[in-house]
């Protein structure tokens, strides 16, 4: 939205009710009612999320019809929404998509098949409808395209939440070698296999795990408890994002144990630009953007995570050349700098080409969610 509104677009945009107003000129901002139980809603799919897209839904339509849009903007599920309001405004979209739906349900609910091929006809329905595409990672552009051929998709990377000088906080200071994981416990993430790993590895060192529910940090407190590490590792629970260069400075490995999802995860990018080597499973959520030149990529096993933690604490040398190399590919590949070229090429040589050649500066640009 930043990148949007300070090239002249006005943005309507509808989110959940949770979190703060980022004040960006030239935003609206407006949010599903804070009705109980709607709040803390959590990554993928739950009956919150079901709840607050059918609120959503009324939102959007009553804005629609007051307003005079050009674009709706669709992120994730919010597309299905797009799709339904589109024959009744006439309004096109771009599918803004984080993830695959059909793929995330069936990791988190091992859904039978034809469930899945059912969710995928939709998913490919929403980006049929689509007037283009915006992807977080390669492997989403293949599958959108797989979808829709044709389609204009444009893939944008995350960028580094890392900004301006660091302040150590003071609840993340210890006197051995830090690991650090930060992030949600889902677990598509990893962590236990990360807690595995740790147990078997070599060398003195501290695991800071930071994030994740009270009922995801108790079952990962006692895994460590079976495992004979609970000394070891500090769960500090969530922390603001803002904050998130502060916890990583006190960090000397940064570590991304992902085991399923085909997205690259959004901490990455950080963890790149945090001065400290990523280890991290040789998957490819993660091998889309990392290679051996950026990262130690290991096997998703706990005895090559084990490998990979030891290498790292005993050579002092290969954790200064990752950590160096990736800090220079986020500066060239995945800096806000890039994250704008990319956009507002996509939007201004194909997106507006295909609404016919209208201006958009003088109207209004809708984010769905």
């Amino acid at each position: 939205m930043k990148v949007l509104a300070a090239q002249g677009h006005q943005i309507d945009a509808i989110c959940f009710a949770e979190g703060g107003d980022p004040d960006i000129p030239g935003v609206r901002l407006s949010r599903v009612p804070a009705l109980p139980g709607l709040r803390a809603v959590p990554p993928g799919f739950s009956l919150k999320k079901a709840t607050c897209d059918a609120i959503m839904l009324p939102m959007a339509a009553w804005r629609l019809w007051r307003g005079d849009f050009d674009l709706v903007i669709a992120v994730e599920e919010a597309a299905f929404l797009a799709l339904a309001l589109k024959p009744l405004f006439g309004v096109p979209y771009i599918y803004d998509v984080d993830s695959s739906i059909p793929e995330q349900l069936s990791d988190k609910f091992s859904l039978p098949g034809w469930l899945t091929g059912l969710l995928s006809r939709a998913e490919a329905r929403g980006a049929r409808g689509a007037i283009g595409a915006i992807t977080c990672c390669r492997a989403l552009e293949v599958l959108i395209k797989g979808y829709a051929p044709g389609l204009p998709v444009q893939t944008l990377e995350d960028v580094t939440l890392i900004s301006g000088a660091t302040t150590p906080p003071g609840d993340c200071s210890f006197a051995e070698p830090v690991i650090m994981y930060i992030g949600n416990l889902e677990s598509y993430q990893g962590v236990d296999l990360l807690i595995r790993g740790f147990a078997r590895s070599e060398g003195l060192a501290r695991l800071v795990i930071i994030g994740g529910t009270p009922s995801h940090i108790d079952d990962l407190r006692t895994l460590a408890v079976e495992l004979g590490v609970a000394d070891r590792v500090s769960f500090l629970g969530p922390r603001p994002v803002e904050r998130i260069g502060d916890y990583l400075s006190q960090a000397d490995i940064v570590v991304s144990p992902r085991t399923q999802g085909r997205n690259t995860p959004m901490k990455v990018y950080s963890y790149l630009d945090s001065g400290r080597p990523l280890l991290a499973t040789r998957l490819p959520t993660h091998t889309q953007v990392l290679d051996d030149d950026i990262a130690l990529l290991v096997d998703p096993t706990p005895e090559d995570m084990a490998r990979g933690i030891t290498t790292l604490l005993s050579d002092s040398a290969r954790r200064n050349k990752l950590a160096e190399q990736a800090h220079r590919r986020v500066a060239a590949e995945f800096s806000p700098e890039a994250f704008k070229r990319k956009l507002t090429l996509f939007m201004e040589n194909i997106i507006a080409t295909r609404l016919e050649k209208r201006d958009l500066a003088p109207n209004q640009t809708h984010a769905a969610k």
